[in-house]
């Protein structure tokens, strides 16, 4: 399975037309329904979100951090002695594989304490509700994305017609503020640009081998179909120039994107599989990452606004 950066900088391309100007939305007032949650598991995925969607094996990335998610979409379990912390929800239909597979680890739905997401886009936050109802979950997220995920429909770009069940947002988290549970710290990072609030998390971490590390839980800095020129929100270009500068400065040596196939997930995991239990440690990666992250960016710029002339 191979996901390029280009193809999801191009999901559902709609950057030619104007983009509709960035509205306050009407918030829900508590979370979906049973009956809205299980009506949306029920829709079906487009083919390629569908072969996202397909189902695999969770698996210790490295110290107290698993993946929980699908093939092509991503979910992270963080485990504390207090509880737990599950980031990101993806599809509706993918939370159920998402609860499946924290209890194939021997973990349980009702221990999971906060739940966190990257981005308020239809697959990372449309799993959210049935994930809240199932753990009781604090739900923690940014303002700027918080507008989007109680409203269950994000308001602009490729996904502005897809609504998702509403999820209850519980506590709004800052820019450098941390979240502490059992001993484990998350430090929130606002690297807007995919979404306003678009939030990247950093934690400490410990190998197999007894080292720290410092993993960071990446949030998209893909353009993926929206408009830079014009802009969809008024500082979408500043906003994506201030992330990747940011990322640029970042000390990590585990990356943990959203998208597996950014962090060539596929290949790391079959080195640890052959025994390399420090496959998922690389400093090189995010430098990596960031780079072609920025030439992508920089070319649909230069494509968009000549597009204008």
């Amino acid at each position: 399975m191979v996901i390029r950066i280009a193809a999801l900088a191009l999901i559902a391309l709609a950057a030619c037309a104007a983009p509709a100007p960035v509205q306050e939305q009407t918030r829900a007032t508590a979370l979906a329904t049973e009956a809205q949650i299980a009506a949306a598991e029920a829709e079906a995925l487009s083919d390629d979100w569908l072969e996202w969607n397909t189902p695999i094996e969770p698996f210790n990335v490295i110290g107290n951090i698993y993946y929980v998610g699908a093939e092509g979409i991503s979910a992270y379990l963080i485990t504390t002695p207090d509880g737990h912390i599950l980031l990101d929800g993806a599809f509706a239909q993918t939370a159920p594989q998402i609860i499946a597979n924290v209890e194939r680890l021997g973990f349980h739905m009702r221990d999971v304490r906060l739940l966190l997401n990257s981005h308020a886009h239809v697959d990372h936050a449309a799993g959210l509700a049935r994930l809240q109802l199932a753990s009781g979950a604090e739900m923690v997220a940014s303002e700027a994305d918080r507008g989007a995920l109680e409203a269950g429909r994000f308001p602009y770009g490729p996904s502005e017609d897809l609504a998702f069940p509403a999820i209850r947002v519980d506590r709004v988290i800052g820019d450098g503020e941390a979240l502490t549970l059992g001993g484990v710290s998350l430090t929130a990072l606002i690297t807007p640009g995919h979404t306003p609030g678009c939030t990247s998390w950093l934690m400490d971490v410990t190998g197999a081998d007894g080292a720290e590390h410092r993993a960071l839980f990446h949030c998209s800095a893909t353009v993926a179909g929206q408009s830079l020129a014009p802009p969809a929100y008024p500082s979408i270009v500043a906003d994506f120039e201030s992330t990747l500068a940011r990322f640029g400065a970042i000390q990590a040596d585990v990356l943990l994107t959203n998208h597996p196939g950014m962090m060539d997930m596929d290949q790391r995991r079959a080195r640890q599989v052959a025994g390399d239990a420090n496959a998922f440690v690389d400093a090189r990666a995010l430098p990596a990452l960031n780079a072609r992250l920025e030439a992508a960016f920089r070319e649909e710029l230069a494509r968009q606004r000549a597009a204008q002339n």
